[in-house]
């Protein structure tokens, strides 16, 4: 790695550092809640190193400790974590000139926050050279937090005193992803398409309001785009 792709790796951790800070408590909340039900801690503890995924891995050990089969906690972890297929579609562009040896382990270091801050600051897939080793940068960081606070929180269990609320840091992680996806119109009228719809649909069984809203935001957000690349056309 030559000193320029290191210095864009050290702008990968810079960028990420203000997410560490939600994601801390997030990760601590998943330890506590580990340690506390029915499962056996060690393959819960495991999963921050084999899923590496907040909301999935939670959701499994809540399916698990009411007494639900693996099957249904893998296909619950399955469908949260389903939005990393549209994370991946786009992030193949980035990656498809690197060999295998590159592209598993950023594959494994897929996040919201990492591939957001890394199309956020290399929209061009032609900058690939220089978008991938800031994005190592930033999956490299928000993994090694979420094995220190999830190792953490386990480890503390029952000590930590409800009055924090750790619980808020999972909805603010991702609010604070909102702040700053939303940069232009269309990405605006996407968010409030996909919120509006996953809203109306939470009661669907299986989670399948997430994927719902994530397609309803999918679907009005390129329309919106579309609109306004044709009205910026047709001006003089």
């Amino acid at each position: 790695m030559n000193r320029e792709s290191l210095k864009d790796v050290r702008e990968g951790v810079r960028a990420v550092l203000p997410f560490l800070l939600a994601v801390a408590p997030f990760g601590l909340v998943f330890g506590v809640t580990a340690s506390a039900a029915d499962v056996a801690i060690v393959p819960a503890w495991a999963s921050s190193f084999i899923v590496f995924a907040g909301a999935a891995q939670i959701a499994i050990v809540d399916v698990m400790d009411g007494g639900g089969i693996p099957l249904v906690a893998f296909v619950t972890a399955v469908v949260i974590n389903s939005r990393m297929l549209l994370y991946s579609a786009d992030f193949g562009r980035y990656t498809a000139p690197f060999p295998w040896r590159v592209r598993l382990p950023a594959a494994y270091l897929l996040t919201d926050q990492a591939y957001l801050m890394m199309s956020q600051r290399y929209p061009d897939p032609g900058d690939a050279p220089r978008a991938i080793p800031f994005y190592f940068g930033a999956g490299v960081a928000l993994w090694c937090e979420w094995q220190t606070t999830t190792t953490l929180g386990i480890f503390l269990g029952s000590t930590v005193p409800t009055s924090w609320s750790l619980e808020i840091a999972v909805p603010l992680t991702f609010l604070a992803l909102l702040v700053v996806a939303v940069h232009n119109r269309p990405t605006l009228i996407a968010a409030i398409a996909g919120g509006a719809v996953a809203v109306a649909a939470h009661g669907l069984p299986y989670g399948l309001g997430l994927i719902a809203g994530a397609l309803a935001g999918i679907a009005v957000g390129m329309l919106a785009e579309e609109r306004s690349t044709a009205a910026a056309r047709s001006q003089p």
